[in-house]
């Protein structure tokens, strides 16, 4: 992981971590650790999105540990309590094998508001600083203003943008881009897709439909589908990646907005409950602002 992007997570995680996380950990500085201790550290993980169920199989393995290797310290138990959030949030990334004479496509799917067109240009940008060709796919139809954003977004990093006109199918849009990305050997597409509630049955329906006009362009795309998440939105998120992961099979997780007021915990109760990795965060607002996931680099700085 990149000295920057280490800095970055640090830089977007001081609020939770002088707030929720920082509470948690000062537990520890107590000689004694008893029952109060773990009732208090119970109530400060829930009430930091890391949600019931991982809060209990955390606190579960931390105290077995303690028991089983008797630590006398908080120190250490403050020091198990780190090596098990890691433990969760390390989860491994399933690749795709890609035809070197085709580019990768990256799925970006995820719910209004989450700041999803954004992210995708933060990934445009990163891409294209280490040298790739990236298309834009503008596959969110249903909205002028989405096309709008997503080509001034293109023309601002210096990447191509496919896009129809406002209306027009979506699964026509990705078919273009995919035959245009052949054709200038482009090593990425990232298609931006309408963003949808996870309730409605026929947008999903829809989604599912994309993924497949994909497929008949290039048999193992897309390569990637990525949802990205407002971490602001805690628990809620959880319930929007198990609903996307069930429509069109999430492969990762872009977690935006982790700058803002997110307390951080979301991010244990995915990777626990759906074993879905975290790969990039949105630290801030600018094109730079994203960092790769590192589970080491989270919980240091948010457990520091």
């Amino acid at each position: 992981m990149r000295l920057t992007d280490n800095l970055k997570t640090e830089k977007a995680l001081k609020p939770s971590r002088d707030t929720w996380f920082g509470r948690i950990t000062r537990l520890f500085d107590r000689t004694a650790i008893d029952e109060a201790v773990w009732a208090e550290l119970e109530e400060l993980l829930i009430s930091a999105d890391v949600g019931v169920n991982t809060t209990a199989k955390l606190i579960e393995k931390v105290r077995r540990r303690a028991r089983e290797e008797k630590f006398g310290q908080g120190t250490l138990v403050r020091a198990a309590l780190k090596e098990e959030m890691v433990s969760i949030l390390k989860i491994d990334v399933q690749g795709v094998s890609i035809p070197p004479s085709l580019p990768k496509v990256v799925l970006a799917v995820g719910v209004n508001g989450s700041g999803k067109t954004t992210s995708i240009a933060k990934l445009a940008y990163s891409a294209k600083n280490e040298g790739k060709q990236v298309i834009l796919v503008a596959a969110d139809t249903f909205r002028a203003a989405a096309i709008d954003q997503l080509k001034s977004l293109g023309e601002r990093i210096g990447v191509d943008v496919i896009a129809h006109q406002p209306g027009a199918d979506a699964g026509a849009v990705i078919f273009d881009a995919l035959q245009a990305a052949r054709s200038r050997n482009a090593q990425e597409v990232i298609i931006d897709t309408a963003g949808r509630l996870h309730t409605k049955f026929n947008l999903m329906e829809e989604l599912k439909k994309v993924r497949r006009v994909a497929a008949k362009a290039d048999a193992t795309a897309p390569h990637e589908v990525l949802l990205v998440l407002d971490a602001t939105t805690g628990q809620n998120g959880l319930t929007q990646a198990r609903y996307f992961t069930e429509a069109v099979g999430v492969t990762g997780i872009f977690l935006a907005k982790l700058d803002g007021t997110a307390k951080g915990g979301i991010v244990l109760a995915i990777c626990d409950e759906l074993k879905i990795p975290i790969l990039f965060i949105g630290v801030g607002d600018g094109l730079a602002d994203m960092a790769s996931f590192d589970a080491e680099t989270f919980v240091k700085a948010l457990c520091s």
